[in-house]
């Protein structure tokens, strides 16, 4: 599979970026991003990979990711395949296309070849008060995906164990359970913001690695698959197994795929039900610039079985600033009776403030999505 990086330079846009959809300002999301990341020490971790490597974490990153895939098939009764040729001679795999035949450990090593930004901004529709747990998927249909995240100090590069790591995201059908929204599905349910699918947080280990049960994010308009990630430094853990409701983060990001894997994704059921236009990572905003330089966000994964259709397993290694703990304002508050919205619920959520980002350089050949909303009288111009 491959995934070409957008460059952050070309077209200059005469666009009022408003709201992908009601409740998710975009816009401020991208500026907010575009503020940070022009200010951060810091967006990647190619610095780290000798050191790591050296350490023996790139040997235990093989090794883990190895047995998680291998005990994954054997739960799930697929065959095993032979080994064959390595396909993908160099760990940069980002550029390179590759299969669960390939040689694991070319497959399982990179480091600064899968990373991931920090952020700013919280995003659309986060909840707080979700549950620590591995499994999020409960009743929701789609391809399953099996998640190894990685958390680095950037500044040490060094594992960040005893943290907690949160992970939230759309269903198949590009609709988030916790919210009601204009946009976000059938808002006459009222029952939504009571659920708690495809949700949930999990501490990390001496290696700095969180694990995750869910499925393949579908999409909604104006954004492509993506999960989002929060991770939680001085958190600590309630009775009823949540982080409570006071969160600060010290990463906030957002984790892709390769355009290619969507494509498969979206064409198997019940994906293939979504009537919202779709999103191509190259149509991506967000993704373009959150890509900036040598940063890729975008998980690397293999397939456990013949087709999508069996599975997936993919991962991600990222870096955090610990000395960093911003205070979140989310669009929900999970509790004991279920969700309540938050009645300034600020940027994330259900009618949060927000503005153009004003100034924004979208990559070569860029073009607005379908259902992408522009003001009127205004034009996208080469």
């Amino acid at each position: 599979m491959h995934f070409t990086k957008a460059a952050a330079t070309g077209l200059a846009v005469l666009v009022g970026l408003a709201s992908a959809h009601p409740g998710h300002d975009v816009a401020q999301e991208a500026a907010e991003r575009r503020e940070f990341l022009a200010n951060a020490k810091r967006t990647d971790l190619s610095h780290c990979a000798e050191k790591l490597r050296a350490r023996g974490i790139e040997a235990k990153n093989i090794a883990r990711r190895k047995a998680q895939v291998e005990e994954a098939r054997r739960k799930r009764n697929i065959k095993k395949r032979d080994i064959g040729d390595v396909l993908a001679k160099s760990h940069n795999k980002t550029s390179l296309g590759y299969t669960p035949n390939t040689d694991s450990a070319t497959l399982f090593a990179g480091i600064n070849s899968c990373i991931l930004s920090p952020e700013v901004t919280q995003g659309p529709y986060y909840v707080a008060g979700e549950y620590v747990r591995e499994n999020l998927i409960e009743d929701q249909e789609g391809v399953e995906l099996l998640v190894d995240y990685q958390v680095i100090d950037v500044d040490t590069c060094d594992p960040v164990p005893n943290v907690y790591l949160e992970a939230w995201a759309c269903n198949a059908t590009g609709v988030y359970g916790g919210v009601i929204a204009g946009g976000n599905g059938d808002t006459a349910d009222a029952s939504n913001i009571h659920n708690t699918w495809l949700r949930g947080i999990q501490p990390t280990d001496e290696d700095g690695v969180a694990r995750f049960q869910t499925i393949f994010p579908g999409h909604y308009t104006g954004r492509t698959a993506h999960i989002h990630i929060m991770v939680h430094t001085n958190a600590t853990l309630q009775p009823n197994q949540t982080l409570g409701h006071d969160n600060y983060a010290s990463h906030i990001g957002q984790a892709y795929f390769d355009q290619d894997l969507i494509t498969a994704v979206e064409q198997t059921a019940p994906y293939n039900t979504n009537r919202q236009p779709l999103t191509t990572n190259a149509q991506d905003f967000l993704l373009a610039q959150g890509s900036a330089g040598t940063v890729d966000p975008v998980m690397e994964y293999t397939l456990l079985g013949d087709s999508v259709e069996d599975g997936l397993f993919a991962w991600l290694s990222f870096g955090i600033d610990t000395s960093v703990s911003n205070k979140i304002n989310p669009a929900v508050y999970l509790g004991e009776e279920g969700g309540v919205a938050n009645p300034n619920p600020g940027f994330g959520g259900p009618g949060g403030p927000g503005g153009p980002p004003g100034g924004w350089t979208p990559p070569p050949g860029w073009t607005p999505p379908p259902g992408f909303p522009l003001e009127e009288n205004e034009e996208v111009e080469a």
